[in-house]
């Protein structure tokens, strides 16, 4: 699942803090049940949307920590780093590393370039549609997944909210040094919660995905730092193959 459409992609972890809206122990007199979906909450994710949408240049640095369950229900943990430059409508720059690989992709309004630096094999694709449109089509096309490509769809008609069937609050931490709401939500089968900074720059800042259609409850951690003024120039989103790198054909993904 995808963030980007607000469900499964995105702990079962015991919320000790205050939660606001959860439901309580039914009196012995029944009430009308609670609504599991706390209006405020989904009120925070479309506030952030917004203010990701607003943003014309950014800098985003993630680091990924992820389980991978092996078939006697044994857990490995894996690390993964990324950056993703971007500016709008339509240029952007998203490296993606760890110990096993590391590949790039340029787009900068003209030519996506889809590099793998150990090998030097680049293939291009001829593309000019704004960077929400970019981050769909090149997964839907070729299997590529930028990262972090939920902050591109996030506040957009991609990022549906009607399909989450529990939000809460969950209180506040601190995130690197920020002060974070935390919210938690569900939907299918994936429980996530979203650390979200406080005050006029709603920024996610962490994010915590669990998959309940996994008996082993496997789970992704995800950290983001942010640069809202950074200083790009052209070169940072056009691709210049360097000596000694062979161009080779990039093949569409089949059709289901």
């Amino acid at each position: 699942m995808k963030l980007g459409t607000l469900a499964p992609a995105v702990l079962a972890l015991s919320l000790t803090a205050q939660v606001v809206g959860a439901q309580t122990a039914a009196p012995a007199t029944a009430q009308p049940a609670v609504n599991a979906v706390d209006p405020a909450s989904i009120q925070a994710l479309k506030d952030m949307g917004a203010y990701l949408q607003s943003l014309d240049r950014f800098r985003a640095s993630t680091s990924l920590t992820g389980e991978r369950v092996l078939a006697d229900g044994q857990k490995l943990m894996h690390t993964a780093s990324a950056t993703v430059d971007a500016e709008r409508p339509n240029k952007l720059h998203a490296r993606m590393w760890s110990v096993r690989s590391e590949r790039e992709i340029f787009y900068d309004g003209k030519t996506v370039v889809l590099y793998n630096p150990a090998q030097k094999y680049y293939s291009t694709v001829e593309f000019s549609e704004p960077n929400s449109v970019l981050v769909g089509k090149l997964e839907e096309r070729y299997g590529v997944e930028i990262p972090m490509s939920d902050l591109f769809t996030w506040g957009t008609p991609a990022a549906p909210v009607d399909k989450i069937e529990s939000a809460m609050n969950a209180g506040q931490d601190i995130i690197g040094n920020s002060l974070c709401d935390h919210y938690a939500f569900r939907q299918g089968d994936f429980d996530w919660q979203i650390w979200i900074t406080t005050g006029s720059k709603p920024l996610p800042r962490k994010l915590v995905i669990t998959n309940r259609g996994d008996d082993a409850r496997p789970q992704s951690i995800t950290l983001m730092e942010w640069n809202l003024k950074p200083a790009f120039t052209e070169a940072t989103f056009r691709f210049t193959p360097p000596k000694g790198a062979t161009r080779i054909e990039v093949v569409p993904v089949k059709a289901k």
